[in-house]
């Protein structure tokens, strides 16, 4: 999981979503795993 400042690029992508959990936000993809970061 990559630790980035914008999460924007990664949101656009087909089947993300971008959650909070436990103060910090997550970019998650079910579609494509691979597509996983962090912010904050």
């Amino acid at each position: 999981m990559k630790v980035r400042k914008s999460l924007r690029s990664l949101k656009d992508q087909p089947g993300s979503q971008v959650v909070r959990r436990r103060g910090k936000t997550y970019a998650i993809n079910k579609q494509n795993p691979r597509v996983k970061a962090r912010q904050g």
